[in-house]
Parts: structure tokens; sequence; C-alpha cells
């Protein structure tokens, strides 16, 4: 039962690999980022591409919510979604968001921050060539985060979209694109015994070590 399940008693002692040292960043977030992904991949953790990602709406308060990342580069984290979902919408009136990479499983955390912008229309579309023809279907069906009676009614839409699609290709709904956030800084997090964590912070200015 729930009521027995005694959380502030839960903890995991962390630690038993080397130490995440400045040194690791010499070659720049990117390649640190990329390191950890790997290791999140071959350590075969779910959803390894998930962000928790994090904005305020136009009264500024915060909501979040998982969504996959679709491109790490250079030019910061890019993930897709509907333009008129309610996390769109929220970015349109404060540009700025933060996103997680939440790989608790290796003990790390990959945090990225900064303002927001609209990928090109060509980055859209050869992303969206890219994804399944029931995923394509499944962004016509919704109009994200709008309320609906039922689920049939969401089943219903769906019908109706793959009827209206049966003969050609899916192309990229008008109101549907990518998004990017720029690294205004990027801060890697690595768990600690007794909780002394190491945190590293990359900005303009450099590398910065916070206190955990």
């Amino acid at each position: 039962m729930t009521e027995n399940i005694d959380l502030a008693d839960m903890r995991v002692a962390y630690g038993g690999d080397d130490d995440l040292e400045e040194s690791d960043l010499a070659g720049g977030w990117l390649a640190l980022a990329r390191v950890w992904l790997q290791q999140a991949i071959d350590a075969r953790l779910p959803e390894p591409n998930a962000i928790t990602l994090a904005t305020v709406d136009a009264d500024g308060r915060p909501a979040t919510r998982t969504v996959l990342c679709k491109e790490l580069s250079e030019s910061g984290v890019v993930f897709y979604t509907n333009y008129g979902s309610a996390k769109a919408s929220h970015l349109e009136s404060t540009p700025f968001a933060s996103a997680t990479f939440p790989w608790i499983g290796i003990q790390r955390q990959l945090t990225v921050r900064g303002p927001v912008t609209r990928v090109s229309a060509d980055e859209t579309a050869a992303y969206w060539a890219t994804r399944p023809r029931g995923s394509q279907l499944g962004a016509w069906a919704s109009q994200q985060s709008s309320p609906i009676g039922s689920r049939q009614d969401l089943e219903l839409q769906l019908a109706d979209v793959t009827d209206r699609f049966e003969n050609g290709d899916v192309p990229v709904p008008p109101n549907w694109g990518g998004l990017r956030i720029a690294p205004e800084s990027v801060e890697f997090w690595q768990g600690r015994n007794n909780r002394l964590h190491n945190r590293l912070v990359v900005t303009a200015s450099g590398v910065e070590r916070l206190q955990p």
C-alpha cells in the first residue's frame, strides 16, 4: 500500500567512479555531453534522449514535462511540438527554457538553459520525414494541450486524418515544428557520496564549480 512507503527514508549512495574535473571540459561542453549521452545509451537507460523541459506561463508560473531531444549540437537542444501546445505558448511569451537530461541510472544529469527560437522549416521537414507514419498522423490528429471530451473522440480524430491521407504522404502540419534551446549555460551534475555532488557549469565566461 502506498501509505506504507517511507519516502523520507529513501536514498541511494552515489560514487564509485572517477570524479568530474574541470579538465574533462577541455574539449568543450558538447564533447563531454556526448560522452555522457553515450554512457546512458550503453547503460540501456530508458529513453536516454528524454529531457525534463521547464517553461513559465504568461503569469510566471512554472511548468515541467518530459519531451524527447532530437538534436544535441553546439547550437543547443532541439525538440519538436505543436506550436499551439501549452509549452509553445509559454515560450512565445517567455522565450527561455531549461532542459535536463535525468541520467540518474549512471549518476549524471545534464542541464541546458537559454533562449528559445524556432528551427527553420527545412530542418522541421527533414526531421518530419524520419518520423513513423503513425507518429505523423498522430501529430495531425491531436490539437495538443486542448481539452477533449473522451479518448474515443481522440481516436475518431485519428481515424479522420488516417482516411484523409490514405493515398499519399503525410505533410508537415502547418502549426508544428522544432524549437531550439541555445546553450547560454550548461551544467554537468555527478552524484557523489554524502551528497557532496560534483557540479560544473559552462558559460561564456568559462567553467565554474558550484557547491552541491
